[in-house]
């Protein structure tokens, strides 16, 4: 780890993201002496109007730091423990950042949806990093911390009342609202638009072990086009950002030396409810989704008002099946709109968990779930608004 000024640096805190981000570090741990950050983005004169508008100390360090110039992000990730990024599509704008913090041993956060990308990382990366002392975590919002950690919540369940973890989980969003954030869409475009290029790509992008090199498991559900599940009396519809959360899952555990096994099956749905009704909700969400990664989709840097991030929430089930069919269900819940509000909650605590809660995380590259585990799942519940439940 790099000998270093500050303990979280916020890079992109102009952007809508990174200044929630930033706002929720000036307002949950403003009199944190323990806690030394900064803010950095592309403009000192916007660094100090955010400090400003968020109420941040007027002493908050500001620096600059662009994705153009690789030199000063050298600079600004030599003066770091550790650097939250939300500066997307980090497949456009991240990889120098990236190669800068496995450099230094600088431990390094996102908000990556981006598969594609995420393995070009592994493979360019992930023995650097491990020599050099980094911790790389992808995936710190909404994408994938709360479908990693329902998995290993339930996993647990399932270890407590069956005796062992079991083969077959399902992710279901029995509840949503909020708004895509505009950085999510803008990573799907960059991503389809970069398979348009090298259609070599589209391997990776449909594998649903894209992030375990080296291992591929057992057959997994495509989850493409509305199902009926008798088990669950409901129609389930295509989840869109299931194609970057359950290859996290998958990867966590490899990364966990396979508790779940190696023949572990996950996918992730939309619950739509029973009967014609549900089916046609079914349809209805499918066609949806066509549309948020479309020319209407929000814009990096637009988001949704701070009433309508509050009054967003989230509420997902996982259901852990035994092989004699014996169920354990599991719920997790967020107090806030996912892909904003709950999201700068989620990496800022991601950051601060590994700094004062794991700090004997191994280097290399990680998914929040599998390095943090439990003490994660503590913080999130503490401090971020999320609840984790057993159903009966």
């Amino acid at each position: 780890m790099s000998s270093s000024k500050f303990d979280i640096v916020v890079y992109g805190a102009t952007g809508f993201t990174g200044q929630l981000v930033a706002e929720y570090l000036a307002a949950h741990y403003k009199g944190d002496s323990g806690l030394k950050w900064a803010m950095a983005g592309r403009s000192q004169d916007k660094l100090a109007a955010v400090r400003d508008a968020i109420g941040a100390g007027a002493d908050t360090p500001l620096m600059v730091a662009d994705a153009a110039d690789p030199v000063s992000l050298k600079a600004m990730v030599a003066q770091a423990r550790s650097v939250i990024s939300t500066v997307g599509p980090y497949q456009l704008y991240g990889s120098d950042l990236l190669a800068a913090c496995v450099a230094s041993g600088t431990d390094y956060f996102d908000l990556c949806g981006e598969p594609i990308w995420m393995r070009q990382m592994i493979d360019k990366h992930e023995a650097a990093a491990k020599t050099s002392g980094a911790r790389i975590v992808f995936s710190c919002g909404f994408d994938s911390v709360p479908f990693e950690l329902g998995a290993f919540f339930v996993q647990e369940e399932a270890r407590r009342v069956f005796g062992a973890p079991v083969s077959r989980v399902k992710g279901r969003v029995r509840d949503m609202r909020g708004t895509l954030s505009g950085g999510t869409a803008a990573s799907g475009r960059a991503t389809f638009e970069a398979v348009a290029r090298d259609l070599s790509l589209v391997a990776i992008l449909n594998d649903p072990f894209a992030l375990t090199p080296g291992f591929s498991g057992a057959k997994q559900p495509k989850g493409n086009r509305p199902a009926y599940e008798e088990d669950l009396q409901s129609w389930t519809a295509p989840f869109m950002m299931a194609l970057i959360n359950t290859r996290n899952v998958h990867r966590s555990n490899m990364l966990m030396d396979f508790p779940y096994g190696k023949e572990f099956v996950y996918d992730e749905m939309v619950l739509t409810g029973p009967g014609e009704k549900g089916e046609a909700n079914a349809k209805r969400v499918m066609a949806a989704n066509a549309e948020k990664t479309g020319p209407n989709a929000p814009k990096p840097g637009e988001g949704p008002s701070k009433e309508e991030r509050e009054s967003g929430l989230y509420d997902l089930l996982f259901v852990a099946i035994a092989a004699d069919g014996r169920q354990v269900r599991a719920a997790v819940r967020g107090d806030r709109d996912p892909g904003y509000g709950s999201t700068s909650k989620m990496i800022s605590e991601c950051a601060i968990c590994l700094l004062r809660d794991a700090p004997d995380v191994p280097a290399g590259i990680w998914t929040p779930g599998a390095a943090m585990r439990h003490k994660l799942i503590r913080r999130l519940v503490d401090h971020a608004g999320l609840t984790f439940t057993v159903e009966k």
